[in-house]
């Protein structure tokens, strides 16, 4: 009889245990997921940033996701973060344990979409990417780790491609049935038109440094805080409030001072953007020899962001026009530019603008023979036949 009572009982926990997991989860207002692959170099700033977010912490209506790996230990875990007041360890529940993860494998920043869809559901997904970043390439700086394209794990040798992410964001959009609110690197060169076009099909805003970002990386706290305080903000003003407060952070605040950049793209309006650097390639490609040079030697002067071959898209637009070489696609590209670009946050100077794009020239030109045939297969390329152009411009 105490067996049967036993058994019974067992069952009606398992009943209860059932209805329990299959109750419906509270569908709030953001999913902000990190990706946080601490397999390399700046494993130690992995738990700084998030001590950070856990002065802010989980809201009623923003949930705070991290996929987190680290050198000192072998497991990936995942955590909802929660508030805290201790600024030294890392406190927020592992609400899962992965094991081993290869996190340059794209599939698994996929996988970690779908769990957050289907465990934490959200009507808008910030998705975020911490690691190096090397922008569309390999990143070409003596005597600094080099990755390619961005999350390289240290202990699988693998990375996560330009076009996988592209990839990962098309899967991601369709995991949770519209387009991701916002993709973001906390990484190094991403803000360029060539990272940004492999997910323009699938995302709604991208943001992303020209430029090289300091360990550190986000103010996360700082960022979060304002933006729990307001969460019904459009995805738009919430790039322009991260945007700010990076800027702030290193402009004096709580990372003292460096040079930094940040800035966020509007993808709904990359096809005219797109369609103005086409017309922009195909006009210079019919100048005369002499004019050429004068584009090749504004390419060599164009405002570069560490690697050579990464220059800003205006400066470059500009210098041609200096140069005394003017086309009607220049203002167009210019027009085109101000409505994709929403925020350029930066502290550097005023050839800054907000975009990267490839332009590899001279003393760099093996950057154009290493790089020139993946760059044919790259969405940007295809759409916009800049490859041409560059092309046009080796030897000048």
């Amino acid at each position: 009889m105490n067996h049967l009572l036993r058994v019974f009982a067992v069952c009606i926990l398992t009943l209860a245990s059932s209805f329990a997991s299959a109750a419906p989860q509270q569908i709030k207002e953001w999913n902000m997921l990190v990706f946080l692959n601490g397999n390399n170099n700046l494993d130690s700033f992995g738990p700084m940033n998030i001590n950070q977010m856990e002065q802010i912490g989980s809201s009623n209506d923003i949930n705070i996701l991290v996929q987190w790996a680290s050198e000192r230990r072998t497991d990936v875990t995942r955590h909802l973060v929660v508030k805290d007041s201790n600024t030294n360890q890392v406190t927020s529940p592992v609400v899962q344990n992965l094991g081993a993860v290869d996190m340059g494998d794209w599939k698994e920043l996929v996988k970690f979409v779908e769990w957050a869809n289907q465990n934490y559901p959200a009507k808008r997904y910030f998705i975020v990417v911490w690691n190096h970043g090397g922008g569309w390439h390999l990143l070409n700086v003596p005597g600094v780790i080099r990755p390619m394209d961005i999350s390289y794990d240290d202990n699988t040798g693998n990375r996560i491609t330009t076009e996988q992410l592209g990839q990962a964001m098309a899967e991601s959009a369709r995991i949770i049935g519209h387009k991701v609110d916002v993709y973001s690197s906390d990484a190094c060169l991403m803000g360029m038109i060539e990272v940004a076009s492999e997910m323009a099909d699938s995302v709604q805003y991208y943001l992303g440094s020209q430029d090289v970002e300091p360990g550190a990386g986000w103010p996360y706290a700082n960022f979060l805080g304002k933006w729990t305080e307001n969460p019904s903000m459009t995805p738009a003003e919430v790039l322009k409030l991260h945007a700010a407060e990076y800027l702030a952070a290193y402009n004096g605040g709580v990372y003292g001072h460096r040079r930094v950049t940040m800035s966020a793209y509007d993808l709904s309006q990359i096809d005219n953007y797109e369609k103005a650097l086409k017309q922009l390639s195909s006009e210079l490609q019919t100048l005369n020899d002499g004019e050429i040079f004068k584009v090749a030697r504004s390419a060599k002067n164009a405002k570069l962001f560490t690697n050579w071959d990464y220059r800003d898209v205006l400066d470059f637009v500009d210098l041609v026009s200096r140069n005394g070489i003017t086309t009607p696609a220049m203002q167009t590209v210019r027009d085109a530019q101000s409505n994709f670009v929403i925020t350029n946050s930066q502290n550097q100077d005023n050839r800054t603008y907000g975009v990267s794009i490839w332009l590899p020239t001279g003393s760099n030109s093996s950057d154009y023979s290493g790089y020139i045939e993946r760059y044919h297969g790259l969405k940007f390329n295809q759409r916009t036949g800049w490859a041409d152009l560059v092309t046009k411009l080796q030897g000048k």
